[in-house]
């Protein structure tokens, strides 16, 4: 077996912790530390793991010892925080073999799957057959992502989650816990379904939709994607 390799995590909030939960038990990994821009974090102990400093500078100094990167931000207040962070990495340099893609070991993952860069699967996650996840997908526990489903860059899918076959979920999306989406549809870049909603149409682009059925409620806000 292969030696570990050095992780840096990019936040230290939920996400980042859990990250780091599912690193303290996957022998592929030694995690070195957070980071993260908020100046009271820093130096600080979260979950017996060191706030190092703030990002750019982190990932600066880390680089010398070849520790690789996953960006661990989003909320549903502003899920588009992760593309910004990558955005900003990418103008220091930052290249996409640099960011690590996490899968528990208590995932599973088909091998005519395929998980881009900077991916974390969480614990009892299922791809099935031919599901194709883009960089930078953040997908949490019991989440089931059947046939042929397409998960774009930078998309949050909340625990819970099932996708029916031949699902494409555009960039920067976030689904809720517990969603349901029928087979075949679409959810459009930068949308959010509601937690527990049953999705039986293409949910467009920048909409919030939420309810069983799930209707449209508004439109996003103008945080999402970008630099």
């Amino acid at each position: 077996m292969s030696a570990p390799r050095d992780l840096l995590i990019v936040g230290s909030g939920g996400f980042a912790r859990e990250t780091a939960q599912l690193a303290a038990v996957h022998p592929g990994w030694r995690l070195v530390g957070f980071c993260d821009d908020a100046p009271s974090t820093h130096g600080t102990v979260v979950d017996g793991v060191r706030v190092l400093g703030p990002v750019e500078d982190t990932v600066e100094e880390t680089a010398r010892t070849g520790a690789q990167l996953v960006v661990c931000v989003g909320n549903p207040r502003d899920y588009g925080s992760r593309a910004r962070i990558v955005a900003r990495l990418d103008r220091l340099g930052v290249g996409p073999d640099r960011y690590a893609t996490l899968v528990h070991p208590a995932a599973s993952v088909g091998p005519s799957c395929t998980v881009g860069p900077g991916c974390v699967l969480l614990a009892q996650t299922v791809l099935t057959a031919s599901v194709r996840l883009g960089a930078h997908v953040a997908v949490m526990p019991h989440v089931t992502l059947t046939h042929d489903d397409v998960v774009e860059d930078y998309v949050t899918i909340a625990s819970g989650v099932r996708l029916g076959g031949g699902v494409r979920v555009g960039t920067g999306a976030y689904l809720g816990a517990g969603a349901l989406v029928r087979e075949g549809l679409h959810i459009g870049a930068g949308s959010l379904v509601g937690m527990g909603s049953l999705v039986l149409a293409d949910v467009p682009d920048g909409q919030v939709w939420v309810g069983s059925p799930a209707r449209f409620l508004r439109t996003t806000q103008a945080t999402s994607l970008g630099g």
